[in-house]
């Protein structure tokens, strides 16, 4: 599943309250959310 999320939060089909949903209904850990968003923060700049 976190595979299946991480793609989807890179094409912008999941917004960041939309990652922390996941987080508390337990399907991703709090650290596998905080390395998804760095999709977003790393691409910032290029």
């Amino acid at each position: 599943m976190y595979e299946d999320i991480k793609k989807r939060y890179g094409m912008g089909y999941i917004r960041d309250d939309q990652l922390q949903k996941y987080v508390d209904l337990g399907v991703i850990t709090q650290e596998q959310a905080d390395s998804i968003k760095m999709i977003k923060y790393s691409c910032v700049g290029r």
